[in-house]
This record gives C-alpha cells, structure tokens and sequence, in this order.
C-alpha cells in the first residue's frame, strides 16, 4: 500500500497550485478583495467559472483550468448559492464520472472472470 505522500506525487500537481496562486495575487490588485466582491454580489462566481470553462473547451488554454479552480474555491470560501453547504458523500451519493475509468474497467473485467 503506497502512503498518501507517494500517491500524490502523481496524483497532485503543486504547479497547479502556484499557477492558481499567482493568478490570485495578480488579481487581488485588479479586482480589490474577495470577501466584499462576493458578499456584495458585485461578481457572480459561479457564472464566471462556467464563463471560464466555456472559453476553455473552446480554446483548450489551460490557463482557464487555473481559473476555474480559483472561482471555486472562491465560492467555496464564499458561496453564494443559496443551498451552499459542505457535506462528505460516497460513491451512491456522488454524481460521477462521465465514462468509464481504467480501474472501473479492471474491476468489471475481474467480475467477468471470477463469475
């Protein structure tokens, strides 16, 4: 069992993460502070992530990829949907993927065999 520091070596990327930091700092002196821009409702976050992820599947620069991860951390930290609220879920609660993942696929070729 590899330890959850291995697993992210792979599975994480901290590049991401300061190309996410960079643009919140750059931003920050375009836009002023979050809190009141949220709780004002002067920006809607949410609109402006889907706004992001719509120039993004139309361009594919992954810039907006660090975009839409800040947006939602953005409304994570401030929400503004009116049901906000954090609750863990599993797997029968969760809306999943859209195709079929390398290990689902495994799993479903071992019940094959097993049967």
């Amino acid at each position: 069992m590899k330890s959850k520091e291995e697993i992210l070596k792979t599975e994480y990327s901290t590049a991401f993460d300061e190309l996410r930091k960079n643009r919140m700092y750059v931003s920050h002196f375009k836009y002023g502070f979050i809190k009141p821009n949220a709780q004002n409702h002067c920006v809607d976050y949410i609109e402006t992530l889907e706004k992001r992820l719509k120039a993004y599947k139309e361009t594919g620069n992954t810039e907006f990829m660090a975009d839409i991860a800040n947006f939602a951390m953005i409304e994570f930290m401030y929400p503004q949907h009116p049901k906000a609220h954090f609750k863990a879920t599993d797997s029968h609660e969760s809306p999943g993927l859209i195709g079929m993942s390398t290990k689902e696929m495994e799993d479903f070729k071992n019940d094959i065999i097993d049967y």
